[in-house]
C-alpha cells in the first residue's frame, strides 16, 4: 500500500505544491484538477486558522507558517515509513516479542525448547515469568503475559474458564523421586500406601499447581501423607532431596535429568497431569505468538510423541517454518 494513501490528502497536496511552487504543476503530478487542490489546501488552512502559502507572486511559495508545518509533516512521513517496515518486520518474525508466565515445573521441562525458539527468531524477544498458575490466568487475564504454560488438569477452581483455552501439549507422569543418599536409593518395585505414608516429603506449597495435584491424589487414594517442608522453588526441592533425607514428587522427566536421583512407582499409581498452553480466548495473537505456538506443537509431538494438533487460537507459523 501506498504510504500516500495513510497520509491526509490536503497535507499530501501541501507538500506537492512545496515542491513544485505551482498549483498547476503540482495538479498534474498528482493527477487532479487545481480547483479540488487549491479547495484542500484551503480547508487546511482554515483548520488551522494559518495561512500556509504566499500566493502573491509569480511562483507559490510556504510562508514561515508553513514552513514549519511542512518541517513536522515530513517527519510524519519518515514515521510512517518506519511504521510501515516495523510492521513488516513483525510479520517476517524479525523483532517482536512475547510474554510466557510458566510454573517451576513447566519452565524446566520447557526450556530446551525456549532456547531452540531463541536460535531459530533471535530477534524476538522472550520474558519467561515464573508464578503460581493462578497468577498466570490473572496475568492473561490483565494482559501482563501473552500465553501461559501450566497443568491444565488443575485450573485453579476460580478458573476463568469461559476466558480461558486450553490446549494440551504433552503428558508428563509422575514419580517419587529421592537422592543418592536416601534409604529408598535403588529401590526396585512400587511402594505401597502404607510405605508412601512413612515417607518424608518436600513438596511445593498449595499455591502450586502441581501440590493441588498431588493433595486431590492424596484424597482420593486415603493416603495421609507426611509432608516435612513447603517449598516455592523447584531448585530448592531439588537441592533439598539431593541432601538425602526428605523425597519428592516429580515429573519422570526432570527425574531422569539427574544422575543422583532415583525414580520410584507408587501404588495406587500416581496420576499423570496434562501440560497445555493457555490462552486468553479471543486475544490477538501477534505474529510471534502465534510461530511460538506452531513451534511448541512441533516440539511437543516430536519429544513426547504426542498425538496433538496447533489449536486455531494460536496458529502455526506457517509451512516455511523452521523444524524445531
Amino acid at each position: 500500500m501506498d504510504r500516500n494513501v495513510l497520509f491526509p490528502r490536503s497535507i499530501r497536496y501541501l507538500l506537492a505544491v512545496a515542491e513544485y511552487r505551482s498549483f498547476t504543476r503540482a495538479a498534474e503530478a498528482l493527477y487532479v484538477s487545481q480547483p479540488t487542490l487549491s479547495q484542500q489546501i484551503k480547508q487546511l488552512e482554515d483548520m488551522l486558522d494559518i495561512q500556509l502559502l504566499d500566493r502573491t507572486g509569480r511562483t507559490v511559495r510556504l510562508t514561515a507558517a508553513g514552513e514549519i508545518y511542512l518541517q513536522h509533516a515530513r517527519r510524519a512521513l519518515v514515521e510512517l515509513d518506519m511504521a510501515k517496515r516495523a510492521v513488516h518486520e513483525l510479520n517476517d518474525l524479525t523483532r517482536g516479542s512475547i510474554r510466557l508466565g510458566m510454573t517451576p515445573i513447566t519452565d524446566f521441562l520447557l526450556a530446551p525448547m525456549l532456547e531452540r525458539f531463541n536460535a531459530h527468531y533471535p530477534g524476538i524477544a522472550m520474558n519467561a515469568l515464573e508464578m503460581p498458575q493462578d497468577a498466570i490466568e490473572d496475568a492473561l487475564a490483565e494482559d501482563r503475559v501473552d500465553i501461559g504454560v501450566a497443568f491444565s488438569s488443575t485450573l485453579s477452581p476460580r478458573a476463568r474458564s469461559e476466558e480461558i483455552d486450553t490446549h494440551i501439549l504433552f503428558v508428563e507422569s509422575l514419580c517419587l523421586v529421592v537422592g543418592e543418599k536416601h534409604p529408598l536409593y535403588g529401590h526396585e518395585g512400587p511402594l505401597g500406601k502404607d510405605a508412601i505414608e512413612q515417607v518424608p516429603l518436600v513438596l511445593f506449597n498449595t499455591h502450586y499447581a502441581l501440590r493441588r495435584h498431588m493433595t486431590q491424589y492424596f484424597l482420593h487414594e486415603g493416603i495421609s501423607p507426611t509432608v516435612a517442608i513447603d517449598a516455592a522453588s523447584l531448585s530448592v526441592i531439588i537441592e533439598i532431596v539431593r541432601q538425602g533425607r526428605l523425597a519428592t514428587i516429580l515429573p519422570n522427566t526432570i527425574a531422569r535429568t539427574r544422575n543422583e536421583f532415583h525414580s520410584i512407582n507408587l501404588i495406587p499409581e500416581l496420576p499423570a497431569h496434562a501440560v497445555s498452553l493457555i490462552c486468553l480466548k479471543n486475544a490477538y495473537k501477534s505474529p510471534a505468538c502465534q510461530a511460538f505456538g506452531g513451534m511448541i506443537f512441533d516440539w511437543a509431538s516430536t519429544k513426547y510423541h504426542a498425538d496433538v494438533a496447533p489449536p486455531c487460537a494460536i496458529p502455526v507459523a506457517g509451512a516455511d517454518a523452521p523444524e524445531p
